[in-house]
C-alpha cells in the first residue's frame, strides 16, 4: 500500500490518543520507518500489522478500527488529498456512490503502481444500491463500512448498511446493501 494510507492511521491514531500511543503502536507492530512517504509503495503487512497492534494496544476489535479508518480516511485524509476528485465525484450520497467505480481510475494517475479495489453497484431504487467491492485484499470489508459511513457525513445524509455477502461466505468479493434518506 502507499504510505498514504500508513500516514492516515498514524493521523487517526494521533489525533484521538496521542504521538505516544502511536510510537508504542508501531514498535509492537515491529516497523522502523520514522515516517510513512505518501508516495512510496509499502508492503501490505506493514499495514496489517499497524492494524493489529493498534486493536491489541487500544482493546479495540481491529474491525472497529478498521471501520473507524474508513470514515477518517473519506472525513480527513481524502477531502485533504483529492477536495477536487471528491468533488467531481458526486453532489450527494447517491451520485457518489455510482460514480465510485470512476474514482479509482482518476486516483491511479496520481499513483500509477496503485492497486485499487474494483466497486460495482446496482441500483436497487433511486435511494438504495447494492456495491460489490472486489479486492486482491482480504479482511478490509469493515473499511468499506466506515467509508460509507463516512461518505453519508460528507453529504450529511444518514446511510444504512447490511452487508450481505461475504468471503466467508465462499464469494470472491463483498457486497453491502446501502440505503439513505433522500434530500427533501
Amino acid at each position: 500500500m502507499y504510505g498514504l494510507v500508513n500516514r492516515a492511521i498514524e493521523q487517526m491514531v494521533c489525533q484521538g490518543h496521542g504521538e505516544e500511543v502511536w510510537e508504542d503502536i508501531k514498535n509492537a507492530a515491529g516497523v522502523e520507518e520514522q515516517m510513512f512517504i505518501s508516495s512510496d509503495s509499502y508492503d501490505d503487512a506493514i499495514t496489517y500489522r499497524l492494524v493489529g497492534s493498534a486493536s491489541a494496544i487500544l482493546g479495540v476489535h481491529a474491525s472497529e478500527i478498521l471501520e473507524k479508518f474508513g470514515r477518517h480516511w473519506i472525513l480527513k485524509t481524502a477531502k485533504e488529498g483529492y477536495g477536487e476528485l471528491l468533488r467531481a465525484a458526486g453532489d450527494d450520497v447517491g451520485s457518489f456512490l455510482r460514480n465510485l467505480p470512476n474514482f479509482h481510475t482518476r486516483v491511479k494517475l496520481l499513483y500509477p503502481h496503485l492497486t485499487p479495489p474494483v466497486f460495482v453497484c446496482e441500483d436497487l431504487s433511486e435511494s438504495s444500491l447494492r456495491l460489490h467491492y472486489h479486492s486482491t485484499r482480504a479482511g478490509l470489508a469493515p473499511f468499506v463500512r466506515g467509508l460509507l459511513l463516512g461518505i453519508g457525513e460528507l453529504f450529511a445524509t444518514p446511510v444504512v448498511i447490511e452487508q450481505t455477502g461475504t468471503r466467508d461466505q465462499g464469494l470472491d468479493h463483498d457486497v453491502f446493501t446501502v440505503s439513505w434518506t433522500r434530500a427533501a
